[in-house]
C-alpha cells in the first residue's frame, strides 16, 4: 500500500487526508502523520497500514464522541453504547446490485473488540479533559428531576437506567431538596381545595407513587394534609 497523496484538510484544522494508489482515502491527525512518518510515496507494511487504520479509527470516535457531548451531557456508559452501537442497516439493494457478502463471526468479534477498545481510549481521554465526568453528570440529573418534581426512587432510576455508577448517587442525590417538603407540596397542589376524603387521598397517594417518592414521604404529606383539614 503505497500513499499517493498527503495533504492538511481544508475543512478541519489539524486532519489529514492520507490518499492512495487505488483511490481510497484515509483521515488521521496530525500527530499521527509524525508518529508514523507518513509521506507522499512511503509504501506501508502490513503494521503500518493497522496502525495508520486505527490511527483513523480513533479520530472518527474522537470526533463522533465531542460532537454528541456537545448535544447534551452524558455517562460514560451511554457514550460508549453510543460509539459502539452497530449502523444501521441500508435499503435492500436492488437487483443490479449485488449485496455484499457477510464477514464470518470471527471477523465480526475482531472488529467489535477494536471498535470497543478504541471507544474506550476515547471515553479515557475525554474525562482527562474534563468533557466527560460521571460524578458531574449524576448530580445534574438529580438536580433535573428534582426541580421536575420527582422523588428520590425516580432520581435512582434515572441514575440506573443511565448507567451512572452507585458510587456517584450518594453525593447526587445529595443535590436534590429534602423529599418530605417536595412530597407534601406536591400533595397539596395535587388535592388543590378538595377534601381529604380516602378516595382523594388515594389519588394524591398514586400520584406521589407515580412521581418517584417513598411511602414514608407519602405518609408524612397525607398526615399533614388531614391534620390541616
Amino acid at each position: 500500500m503505497v500513499i499517493q497523496k498527503l495533504e492538511p484538510s481544508k475543512n478541519r484544522e489539524g486532519r489529514w487526508l492520507v490518499w492512495f494508489e487505488d483511490g481510497s482515502l484515509v483521515r488521521v491527525g496530525e500527530g499521527d502523520v509524525v508518529s508514523l512518518s507518513l509521506y507522499a510515496g512511503k509504501e506501508l507494511s502490513d503494521d503500518e497500514a493497522a496502525a495508520l487504520t486505527a490511527a483513523a479509527e480513533r479520530g472518527r470516535l474522537m470526533e463522533k464522541a465531542v460532537s454528541l457531548l456537545s448535544l447534551r451531557p452524558m455517562s460514560r456508559r451511554e457514550l460508549l453504547d453510543k460509539l459502539t452501537e452497530p449502523p444501521r442497516r441500508r435499503r435492500k439493494p436492488n437487483a443490479k446490485t449485488a449485496e455484499p457478502p457477510e464477514p464470518d463471526p470471527e471477523t465480526l468479534r475482531r472488529q467489535s473488540e477494536a471498535l470497543r477498545e478504541s471507544a474506550e481510549a476515547a471515553a479515557d481521554r475525554l474525562e482527562e479533559l474534563g468533557l466527560l465526568n460521571d460524578g458531574e453528570y449524576a448530580k445534574a440529573v438529580a438536580r433535573h428531576y428534582s426541580a421536575k418534581g420527582y422523588g428520590v426512587c425516580k432520581l435512582r432510576d434515572e441514575l440506573y437506567r443511565r448507567g451512572v455508577p452507585r458510587e456517584y448517587w450518594e453525593d447526587a442525590l445529595s443535590e436534590a431538596p429534602p423529599a418530605g417538603e417536595e412530597a407534601y407540596d406536591l400533595a397539596r397542589k395535587k388535592l388543590r381545595d378538595g377534601e381529604p376524603t380516602r378516595e382523594n387521598l388515594k389519588k394524591v397517594s398514586d400520584y406521589l407513587a407515580r412521581r418517584g417518592f417513598g411511602w414514608e414521604e407519602i405518609s408524612a404529606a397525607l398526615d399533614r394534609l388531614r391534620e390541616e383539614d
